[in-house]
């Protein structure tokens, strides 16, 4: 379901909008989407993060019809840049309802790879879910009229 105001966001969203999170980890996957198969693998993330005892490293996460560029927070260093036609899938996690979720095929090796991410407020990993959602959407009609100006 998209906003009344979603008009506003788009523009918004075609520049990319920001957002402050805590990368907690990847893990591989069998299948690039699904709710249990991306609940099983953000519960991986989200215990082998805890068992590190590591602080986790604060990223600044671009979202665009582009795709998803992730930064380090301090440095500003690029972590990741994926392609919106990589993303296969992203959710807000139902049990750890503040962690934020995508799967995304390596650009390298073509392994599945799920990435999770913590949010400081569970309705934050929903926004972030949706403005994804949002950017598939945008990239879709984009891709659409380009097909259609042929």
């Amino acid at each position: 379901e998209l906003p009344e105001n979603w008009t506003d966001t788009r523009e918004t969203l075609l520049e990319g909008m920001l957002f402050s999170l805590k990368y907690m980890g990847m893990t591989l996957v069998e299948q690039p989407k699904g709710e249990e198969l991306s609940a099983a693998a953000v519960k991986r993330i989200v215990a082998t993060a805890k068992a590190s005892g590591k602080k986790l490293q604060k990223v600044t996460l671009k979202v665009s019809p582009r795709g998803i560029v992730l930064n380090d927070s301090g440095t500003n260093e690029l972590i990741e840049n994926v392609s919106i036609y990589r993303i296969s899938y992203c959710t807000a996690d139902k049990v750890h309802d503040k962690v934020f979720a995508y799967i995304a095929q390596n650009q390298l090796n073509e392994n599945l790879e799920c990435h999770a991410f913590l949010c400081t407020k569970r309705k934050m990993a929903q926004a972030v879910t949706l403005t994804v959602a949002q950017a598939f959407k945008v990239a879709f009609e984009l891709w659409q009229a380009a097909k259609e100006g042929e």
